[in-house]
């Protein structure tokens, strides 16, 4: 009878500790897209509706991506890994850098909001973490509706309207060849290489925290 109880009560207590036990959660992460692209003086003049742009849409978006970015999983909070290969640009290492702008399904504000890639005068590939509250005018997206779109805006080093296009000097920024990639990383988790499919095994040497960060500024297309 003892030992009866005694195992009930060990029972109990196992349970117990289960129940207090904080969740674990694995890393939620997801890659909004992955674009390979060159891009000319041509393409910049002649793109539309804005001029610098190059415009990432329908199957080039994660068809995947959640339509709610707040719940169940809190990506609204987290951050964002961009990961900027410079595959070719002209010699002279001209500061650029790339505006990256999420077009909502529904916005409020100013509509839209932007982040970017670091300010870069050379190839390689470059890495970063972002926050979600960091960025110009993030709260101008209603982030429980989705993302539609993305615009990417090729500038110079002052970032804001500095748009390549508009350079006499265009020569210094076009052509060049890209790939970016921008992976949504969760509240509270951390970026995993390893969920991201396509990454070469070895990669172009990594650059990061070499390059310059691009002035604060408005990032509008």
């Amino acid at each position: 009878m003892t030992k009866t109880i005694l195992a009930r009560a060990i029972g109990v207590a196992a349970i117990s500790v289960v129940l207090a036990a904080p969740a674990t959660s694995r890393a939620e992460q997801f890659v909004l897209f992955d674009v390979t692209f060159t891009y000319t003086k041509d393409d910049a003049d002649n793109s539309k509706p804005s001029k610098s742009h190059y415009y990432v849409r329908d199957k080039q978006l994660n068809e995947n991506r959640p339509k709610d970015w707040t719940a169940p999983v809190d990506y609204r909070n987290g951050t964002v890994h961009i990961r900027t290969e410079v595959i070719d640009k002209p010699a002279g290492g001209e500061p650029t850098t790339w505006s990256l702008c999420y077009i909502p399904n529904k916005g409020q504000k100013n509509g839209y909001g932007c982040t970017g890639t670091v300010v870069y005068r050379e190839s390689g590939v470059y890495e970063q973490d972002v926050s979600m509250k960091s960025f110009w005018q993030n709260d101008s997206i209603v982030w429980s509706e989705g993302i539609k779109q993305m615009d990417l805006v090729i500038k110079d080093g002052s970032g804001g309207s500095g748009h390549a296009h508009k350079r006499t000097d265009h020569e210094k920024f076009f052509p060049t060849k890209m790939r970016i990639t921008m992976v949504q990383v969760s509240a509270g988790s951390k970026y995993d290489p390893s969920l991201v499919p396509n990454l070469p095994e070895k990669k172009v040497e990594k650059k990061e925290g070499t390059a310059e960060k691009p002035k604060e500024d408005k990032r509008q297309p």
